[in-house]
């Protein structure tokens, strides 16, 4: 089968309205598979929907749904009933705050549960079920470097998202047999907006147009997703995302904590002053 035949002719993109989400919907559009465009903010789904009509000539459809919202799977089922979607992609939910966890209000904390648990685990019960009854489709679920060890400043997100790469593990474990194709796409640092956006508002770069330094293009990630596609089920994207997954492999599970949190302070924590019956230290 062509692509069109194994996952058409409907795809569904959650997160489509910028970054890794919007060209993972071009690239399903260039192969032939109609879109449905998921995202909250709905002028700029209408603009990337444009966009694929006049460069694939395919079908488009668009959703204006906030994932943290209750009901948001439902609603999106209602809206897609119909059609046959052969192939899902949940690339939402990244956190725009790195935040200590006692800092944050509760409900933010519980939006991305919702948004990076709950509703991909809902669309994928209600999706993954005609694709395995008629043996073919695909799934990807978009993770992140900060499941593969609790993180501070990011402890909803970290776990939510190493939720995310299990539920895709499990998923392909159960699906791959049937026909349809699982894969969690496991990412590093990768120049999104929202990152741009993050690295500007703290001063690492000089211009939300600027891109931030060890990035991953988006380009390379929507190559590697394509490239994985059948060797499920889980992909590390990029020679950087490796290396950080051998290393925490090769250490206990609390020293990947450890590794990890250091990371996370010389990344993104600025070291305060000691006081003067403190040594001074050095993050490594």
């Amino acid at each position: 089968m062509d692509f069109n035949q194994r996952y058409g002719p409907w795809a569904l993109v959650a997160g489509a309205s910028d970054g890794v989400g919007a060209a993972m919907a071009h690239a399903l559009a260039r192969r032939g598979l109609n879109v449905v465009l998921l995202a909250r903010r709905q002028p700029v789904l209408d603009t990337v929907a444009a966009q694929i009509r006049d460069t694939a000539g395919v079908e488009t459809r668009t959703l204006a749904i906030d994932l943290a919202e209750a009901g948001a799977a439902q609603r999106i089922i209602e809206s897609t009933a119909g059609l046959d979607i052969g192939f899902l992609v949940y690339c939402a939910g990244s956190d725009t705050n790195v935040t200590p966890f006692l800092d944050t209000p509760l409900d933010v904390a519980e939006s991305m549960v919702q948004r990076n648990c709950m509703v991909p685990v809902q669309l994928c019960h209600h999706y993954a079920k005609p694709m395995a009854d008629r043996g073919r489709g695909g799934i990807v679920i978009f993770g992140s470097g900060a499941g593969l060890a609790g993180a501070p400043n990011m402890v909803a997100y970290s776990a939510s998202k190493a939720f995310d790469m299990v539920l895709a593990e499990a998923l392909w474990s159960e699906l791959h047999t049937k026909g349809v194709d699982v894969l969690g796409l496991i990412l590093g640092k990768t120049d999104t907006p929202a990152l741009r956006a993050l690295e500007f508002r703290r001063g690492q770069i000089a211009s939300p147009d600027t891109a931030p330094p060890g990035a991953a293009p988006v380009d390379d990630v929507v190559a590697a997703a394509f490239a994985n596609l059948t060797a499920g089920p889980t992909c590390l994207v990029g020679e950087d995302m490796q290396a950080v997954a051998e290393l925490m492999a090769s250490v206990s599970r609390n020293e990947a904590v450890h590794i990890i949190a250091r990371a996370v302070e010389h990344r993104w924590v600025k070291p305060a002053l000691p006081r003067p019956d403190q040594p001074r230290t050095s993050v490594r």
